[in-house]
């Protein structure tokens, strides 16, 4: 069923801004490591000094070219950088060097996931690199701003989708699979609150049926939560707009997201606004189809492509969408499910091992268990020299020292009980202190089995192999 507002349709596009995974900048050695002390990671082509020429970072290309093969999309072999004239206090050359009539990278798409379970491709128009900006710091004085140019130079990946998004969660499912796609492939890491991933969110709304109407930019947007917001927030003012008589200027605005509403910022410039012109210090971009095929060949398996193997081993579709979720879960829940049951691996994994992840607040990256050790841990099921209870209490203990399973159950003496003769005596002993309920078990309430089966395995503190439990059980209780 099609989202609409109060009977508006909306329509949605996202420019996603990407920073490349590279060491070093994108016409400059100077490093990109975050969090460094302000300033200290400039060199004079990012300080726009004179007659610095700028040098471009092969692996910044291969870097977008990775990216473009992801993303399903057409690869240019020829491309070119643009100057994109504008004033601001962070761009100390006066203008940013990008791609404008001829990017790297073309036309793509993107299949999306909606939480009702179907699909939707959202066509991508295309990536172009570009060099960020600095970073203008209101917060540090009363009354001046300061400039931090660590940002200036570091290579940007523009993402531009078509606009074929229709609702908030359309659009926040086209970010989160944008993000996942580039995690995987090492490309960029995705980190929002740092910077590294931002968008600027085009909305406009129409009558269904109706052709394009006016878009508003809403610019940096730095969470998924964010643009779902957004795209709501703005949507609804523009139809308030339209349905009062009035008419939605071309502008980009920001979001505020402590109020929930988008403001204006200033009036949408048009490409003839930054008078672009081919760079003059940077020659085409040309590289050959044999340099795509070898980049192309050494691609990661992608998401979608993992989530259906993970089915055809048996996973549900569920259970194999939140496994590829993120790349280091992923890997994790291999390792843990190599030479093994791949469904009781992924319950573990999905189970035990996440609900301990969100109780410590971890994550896979820092994980307290190592996927060596859960593996042998479900081995010792397997194999039956513990049982599923109590691999649950090693794995506590584990989460403490990450210690080899197999150590735990023997120096804690928790091997599972095959001895038959002890068991049957456990067995003699409960039934002897219930004859009232093996009168009545035998009387016709088979449902009593169970109360049999948990105080045999309470008598003999979890340890009873739970087969043999019931197996000589029934033979005595039908004896």
């Amino acid at each position: 069923m099609s989202y609409t507002i109060d009977g508006w349709e909306l329509v949605i596009g996202l420019e996603v801004h990407a920073q490349v995974t590279s060491q070093a900048k994108l016409f400059s050695g100077a490093a990109t490591a975050f969090g460094a002390a302000p300033n200290s990671q400039v060199s004079f082509v990012d300080a726009g000094m004179p007659g610095m020429l700028p040098v471009i970072n092969g692996e910044c290309v291969a870097q977008a070219v990775r990216t473009g093969l992801g993303l399903n999309a057409e690869i240019h072999l020829w491309s070119r950088f643009d100057r994109k004239n504008y004033f601001y206090a962070d761009l100390p050359q006066g203008y940013q060097i990008s791609q404008f009539a001829h990017p790297i990278v073309g036309k793509g798409e993107v299949e999306i996931t909606l939480a009702d379970g179907t699909t939707k491709t959202v066509g991508i128009t295309r990536l172009h690199l570009e060099q960020d900006a600095g970073k203008s710091l209101h917060d540090q004085h009363a009354t001046k701003s300061f400039i931090d140019l660590n940002r200036s130079g570091v290579a940007l990946m523009e993402i531009v989708s078509e606009p074929d998004m229709r609702s908030p969660e359309e659009a926040g499912a086209y970010l989160t699979k944008l993000r996942q796609i580039m995690r995987y492939l090492g490309t960029c890491d995705g980190n929002m609150d740092e910077g590294s991933l931002r968008a600027d969110v085009n909305v406009s709304v129409r009558k269904p049926g109706e052709g394009f109407r006016t878009r508003c930019e809403v610019k940096n947007v730095n969470s998924i939560r964010f643009v779902m917001q957004a795209v709501e927030a703005e949507a609804r003012r523009q139809i308030e707009v339209w349905e009062s008589g009035g008419t939605v200027d071309q502008e980009t605005r920001l979001f505020d997201t402590g109020r929930g509403v988008t403001r204006s910022m200033r009036s949408k410039e048009d490409a003839h606004d930054y008078r672009y012109f081919p760079d003059p210090d940077l020659p085409p971009l040309v590289f050959t189809k044999d340099f795509v095929d070898g980049l192309k060949a050494a691609l990661p398996e992608l998401p979608d492509a993992r989530r259906a193997r993970y089915v055809a081993m048996g996973l549900s579709p569920y259970d194999a969408h939140v496994l590829t979720l993120e790349k280091d879960t992923a890997v994790f829940f291999e390792e843990v499910a190599g030479g093994r049951d791949a469904k009781l691996a992924a319950n573990w994994v999905t189970g035990d091992y996440f609900a301990a992840l969100n109780r410590l607040k971890r994550d896979v990256s820092d994980s307290p268990v190592s996927a060596r050790h859960l593996g042998r841990l479900l081995d010792l099921i397997a194999d039956g020299t513990i049982s599923g209870k109590i691999a649950k209490d090693v794995f506590e203990i584990m989460l403490e020292a990450d210690e080899d399973p197999a150590s735990i159950v023997e120096s804690r003496g928790l091997k599972q009980v095959k001895d038959t003769g002890a068991i049957e005596a456990a067995a003699d002993a409960v039934l002897a202190a219930n004859a009232d309920k093996v009168a009545e078990f035998r009387s016709g309430k088979d449902k009593l089995f169970g109360f049999f089966v948990g105080q045999v395995m309470k008598a003999m503190q979890g340890k009873g192999n739970p087969a043999l439990v019931n197996e000589v059980l029934k033979a005595k209780l039908q004896g």
